[in-house]
């Protein structure tokens, strides 16, 4: 370990640590890092990006920061995580398939050694590094640079993890009657690290990466959380998502119209069994709520409360952790940035511990999941749910806080950005370039373009490189306005995001030779990683 912080030091480029940012010299020597990462929540879940949800801490940070309102991620889980803590796309770097090559979120699926994580980068230049919650990643945090982590490998289990570990030692199973929940367990370890960094560390810069599990499934939530939501959500989808919808009108977002409910889209994974297990109450499409039984209608609205529930308690945990960046007077030269990993979730199965039809709704017992109804909310106002990578598989919320170094407050920025662009936002904060070479052997460039630019009012209008998607055979590209999106083994479609980023009007028979050019450079894009990974294979592989 220490050996391969040495060679990434020697690779590392310094450069001067105060810079102008959004139209103000930033004179507080290097500023902290906090990335926060959210798991299956909504572009339209925090209350700041259109929802009725109560999340003041991140609505807080929004007014005194900035909102992108055309950020993206992967589309899943594992690949994004990769993405966010590498600046590669998760196909460059075996943690996603190319066509004809595997990759994925297993171990054995390690990434090459030019890929470190953004801490290997941190640490070697003064930066403690500390981690909390959901992993996901090849390797172990120790060896991905991080100085203390809490891992959380059992996110099935809310309040009743078997697996979890704390700087890389295994922690007891959490039994019955124990009090955990472990929304509060990610932040209470993150809020000790930020102690011990202030009695141990205060004269060093942090970089600290909390990934909580929520609002993932199962829906488990306390049950003074769900009792917020409780009859919130009693006349149905289709009025909570108008509401969103007028909502993010109301705020300026750019105009999107609200997408048309697919009324015959599923999860999608069938797993009709499980679901059965759930009773007369579940349905797997989002019908109307008028031809849904009493029934049915009640037990669609529980389950959304029990969602509201886990956002609205991963905002408390935020709150927490704030007031934490206060009392050690940090927070105003905090970088923070909100996202998460993928849209919510149209997913429906048991897992885990199975699911107990008697046990109280969202309690431990019970795996219940959100469906593709109430994702259709979440993901207001787009097309489709995670895995797939139409706007609401992959379009994902992005707040951005910095008093010390942006003087834009409550703005909006709709330029559009991805997940690779945090490693090379976060490297230019903290005063480095990326290594162009690592043990001898050179790096390939980052895709992804630093985020700096854009946090000044007079944000620069030059045109990046195309955005590219892959994931299960479901591919997209993003040109400009222009984007290209297919589901697996399906024709592609074409939509002018400037006037239909709802992706509605396809316009692949109007505008036949601009398809063919974006599907051209889609195919080049995936030949270059394709090129790039057989290169560099897996151990065991020609």
């Amino acid at each position: 370990m220490r050996r391969c912080l040495m060679v990434l030091a020697c690779g590392l480029v310094f450069l001067v640590p105060s810079l102008t940012v959004g139209g103000e010299r930033q004179k507080e020597g290097r500023p902290n890092l906090l990335v926060i990462l959210a798991d299956d929540l909504g572009y339209s879940d925090p209350g700041c990006y259109g929802s009725e949800i109560e999340t003041p801490n991140l609505d807080q940070l929004a007014s005194s920061g900035l909102r992108y309102t055309s950020f993206y991620n992967t589309a899943r889980c594992w690949p994004t995580r990769a993405s966010l803590l590498t600046g590669y796309y998760p196909q460059q770097i075996h943690r996603d398939a190319l066509p004809g090559i595997p990759g994925g979120g297993a171990p054995k699926f390690r990434r090459p050694a030019w890929a470190p994580l953004l801490p290997q980068l941190l640490g070697p230049a003064g930066y403690r590094c500390y981690y909390s919650g959901k992993w996901h990643i090849d390797g172990s945090p120790k060896d991905g640079g991080f100085h203390r982590s809490y891992e959380l490998q059992d996110q099935g289990r809310f309040f009743r993890p078997s697996r979890h570990a704390e700087d890389g030692k295994q922690l007891p199973a959490v039994k019955d009657g124990d009090t955990y929940y472990s929304t509060i367990a990610i932040a209470d370890h993150a809020i000790r690290c930020l102690k011990d960094h202030q009695q141990s560390n205060a004269d060093a810069p942090f970089f600290q990466y909390v990934a909580f599990t929520a609002p993932h499934f199962p829906l488990q939530a306390l049950p003074e959380d769900i009792a917020k939501y409780e009859r919130r959500y009693a006349e149905g989808w289709e009025k909570a998502r108008a509401e969103r919808w007028k909502k993010q009108q109301s705020m300026k977002f750019p105009s999107a119209g609200l997408s048309s409910p697919e009324r015959t889209l599923g999860p999608p994974y069938p797993f009709p069994d499980q679901v059965k297990q759930y009773g007369p109450g579940e349905i797997t499409v989002p019908k109307l709520w008028t031809e849904q039984t009493p029934e049915q209608q009640t037990f669609q609205a529980a389950k959304m409360a029990i969602h509201a529930a886990m956002v609205d308690r991963m905002d408390q945990e935020i709150g927490r952790l704030l007031v934490q960046l206060r009392e050690m007077k940090a927070l105003e030269n905090t970088v923070i940035l909100f996202l998460s990993d993928n849209g919510a979730s149209a997913e429906m199965m048991v897992r885990d511990d199975g699911h107990d039809p008697a046990a109280p709704m969202g309690s431990a017992a019970t795996h219940l999941c959100l469906g593709p109804g109430w994702s259709t909310v979440s993901n207001t106002p787009f097309r489709r749910h995670k895995t797939w990578v139409h706007e609401g598989g992959i379009s994902t919320p992005l707040i951005v806080h910095w008093p010390a170094g942006i003087s834009a407050k409550g703005e909006l920025r709709t330029a559009p950005g991805h997940v690779i662009d945090v490693v090379p936002t976060l490297l230019e904060l903290a005063g480095l370039k990326s290594p162009k070479e690592i043990s001898g052997k050179p790096v390939p460039p980052s895709p992804g373009r630093s985020l700096v630019p854009t946090f000044a009012a007079a944000a620069s209008t030059e045109p990046r490189p195309p955005l590219w998607w892959l994931h299960e055979g479901n591919r997209a590209l993003r040109s400009g306005d222009f984007k290209i999106v297919a589901t697996k083994d399906a024709p592609w479609e074409l939509y002018d995001l400037s006037t239909d980023r709802s992706e509605e009007k396809n316009l692949a028979e109007s505008q036949p030779e601009r398809l063919r050019e974006m599907a051209a450079e889609w195919e080049k894009i995936t030949a270059e990683f394709t090129e790039l990974v057989k290169s560099d294979p897996l151990p065991g592989e020609k």
